[in-house]
Formats: C-alpha cells, sequence, structure tokens
C-alpha cells in the first residue's frame, strides 16, 4: 500500500544552497523559473517499478492535471485528488479511499505537482553528464537529501532537455534497491482544466470505504 501511495501521491519552494552544485543549481532555477510561470499544466506519463533481488517488475502509465496547488492524477486503476487542503487516494483493488490533510503528505510521496517541481527543497544537487536521450541532448543531475536517515530512498535523477528545459525522466533509488522510474511522455502548458476536476465526489465511488486519518 505505502509502494502505491508512493507512486500516486504523483517538494517544493525553498531552495536550500548548501552543497550545491552551481552548474547543475543553475540548470534547476532556469527549470523552476519556467514552472512558475504556469498557471496549470497536464503531463501524461510511464512508471517502472523494478526491484532484482524481490523479482518485481511493474510498469504502468499515467497522467495528471496540476492547477495551483490543486492537482488530479490516475495510475493504472487508482487515482488521486487533491483540492489544496484534502487528498483522497482511491484504491480500486480495495475498494477504498484514504481522505488526508493536504499538508500531511508523507515527505517520500509522489505527486503531478510534486514531481515537476522535486528538486526544489530538502536536496543537495550534482551534474552528472550529458547525454543523448531520444534524439536529444539531456542534462543529468543528481539529487541526495539532506537527511537520508528521515528518507527511504538515496538518491533522485533527474534527466532535463538541454534545449527546452523540460523535465523527462526521474528515477528514485530506494535503499531497499527498488527503482522507479517516471518518463515524461507529454507536458502541456496552461492546460484548460475545471476546478470541478479536483472535487471528491464519493456517489462515483459507491461501495468505498473511505478512512479518514
Amino acid at each position: 500500500m505505502k509502494l502505491l501511495i508512493t507512486l500516486l501521491t504523483f517538494i517544493s519552494l525553498s531552495l536550500i544552497s548548501f552543497g550545491q552544485d552551481d552548474k547543475s543549481q543553475g540548470i534547476l532555477d532556469i527549470l523552476s523559473s519556467k514552472m512558475k510561470t504556469q498557471s496549470s499544466f497536464y503531463i501524461e506519463f510511464s512508471a517502472n517499478i523494478k526491484n532484482t533481488s524481490t523479482g518485481t517488475n511493474k510498469s504502468e502509465t499515467g497522467k495528471g492535471w496540476v492547477k495551483s496547488n490543486k492537482y488530479y492524477a490516475s495510475f493504472g486503476d487508482n487515482t488521486i485528488i487533491s483540492n489544496g487542503l484534502k487528498t483522497w487516494t482511491i484504491v480500486k483493488e480495495e475498494k477504498s479511499v484514504y481522505e488526508s490533510d493536504a499538508d500531511e503528505e508523507d515527505e517520500e510521496s509522489i505527486n503531478p505537482r510534486k514531481l515537476m517541481t522535486i528538486w526544489e527543497s530538502g536536496f543537495k544537487n550534482k551534474y552528472n553528464k550529458e547525454i543523448i536521450l531520444n534524439n536529444e541532448a539531456i542534462h543529468v543531475i543528481y539529487l541526495y537529501p539532506n537527511n537520508p536517515s528521515s528518507v527511504d530512498y538515496h538518491t533522485i535523477i533527474l534527466y532535463i532537455s538541454k534545449k527546452e528545459n523540460e523535465l523527462k525522466k526521474v528515477t528514485i533509488k530506494t535503499k531497499d534497491g527498488t527503482t522507479m522510474t517516471y518518463n515524461l511522455t507529454k507536458f502541456t502548458s496552461e492546460a484548460a482544466v475545471d476546478d470541478l476536476k479536483f472535487v471528491f465526489d464519493s456517489k462515483k465511488y459507491p461501495g468505498y470505504n473511505v478512512i479518514r486519518d
């Protein structure tokens, strides 16, 4: 369940400068500035969870809408909705809805809004190299948590388009040997989305058990 929520609940605004790499920080600052101009956006992504020691190798596709501090994401058969105050994680297999305060989200959880600003708080960063990915020049930047003992992952790798200054891929490596990879397959800026998208309607989920934190 924790792994599922980590995937769905597809860090945030104050930059931590201690120990930062000047080259990588400059690239991330440009990306942050670009993201701050977006009043809304839509993304599509593919995700893979792999752990060779446990034999885990799962792939899913997802999509998400973000508007200000609200977001809606679907991942496989599951959905997460946040209106900025409350967050609802809807798990189809369990027929359960987990409701929590939006400001109490797990630090390790990933949602569409956080995915697109994940580098902004709680990490040291280091420029690794430039590669060609899908015929495109890509900056590879490593993030290391400032407080590694408080999280289950040890490294996050960002792949950023050199030409477009857009995030293309994120890899999260956890301490138990799991690698989670998100490939951003589509990004639409200023996407039109109605605020009703971010409203949880229990009538759409008859028979579901709502569990409130």
